[in-house]
């Protein structure tokens, strides 16, 4: 479980106490509700990370929303959406290994993450990885309607293993994975995917 969890859960048990013990049993329950949600909310499951060169996999948990072909200042690239739900594990992994190569926050709204202008108006971490054969994966931690809170704990310079947790966004929320254009995507709109353990698509050249 992410420490978070035990500070939200153990806050909300001290309250119900305080109230149950002081007041009456009947206003602790909301507080021992509210105790039970943060510490499944913020669970972190064992993931078993796909072995073989050059995949790319899921640096979270949700549904995948968009798998398509973007225009960037760098080029054409392709994008692989995923929208994660309040109900969904929200610890983010490295999709592949590497070295960190850029760190970047941007201030922004907190519109729907299922709304597409949430990629660049809604307030984000944009982190470039790069792997030993140059090839350079971007993924972006995007806040959405509900998330106030963005964690990265890795910073450029720092090396990387593919599925290694490196953050987290509280609550609902969306990760997008910036790919080069030649990559083989294996995902699609509407798939379910598990941060770590589901390949998204292989960089060109892996396993040749």
């Amino acid at each position: 479980m992410v420490k978070d969890g035990y500070f939200y859960g153990v806050g909300f048990l001290a309250a119900a106490a305080a109230l149950g013990w002081f007041l009456t049993v009947w206003l602790a329950v909301p507080c021992i509700l509210l105790a039970a949600f943060f510490l499944w909310f913020f669970r972190d499951p064992h993931r078993t990370i796909p072995a073989g060169e050059g995949l790319v996999v899921s640096p979270g948990d949700g549904v995948v929303t968009e798998a398509a072909r973007i225009v960037t200042a760098e080029g054409e690239r392709q994008r692989i959406s995923i929208f994660l739900s309040v109900f969904n594990v929200h610890v983010n992994r490295s999709p592949i290994a590497g070295v960190v190569t850029e760190v970047r926050y941007q201030k922004g709204l907190y519109l729907n993450a299922m709304n597409p202008a949430s990629a660049e108006r809604n307030e984000q971490n944009s982190v470039t990885v790069r792997a030993e054969d140059g090839a350079e994966v971007t993924f972006r931690q995007i806040a959405g309607l509900l998330a106030r809170r963005i964690v990265f704990h890795r910073k450029q310079g720092d090396r990387v293993a593919r599925g290694e947790r490196v953050g987290l966004i509280k609550f609902g929320s969306r990760v997008d994975v910036i790919l080069p254009a030649d990559v083989q995507v294996l995902v699609q709109p509407k798939m379910r995917v598990a941060g770590g353990r589901s390949v998204l698509a292989k960089l060109a050249g892996a396993g040749k």
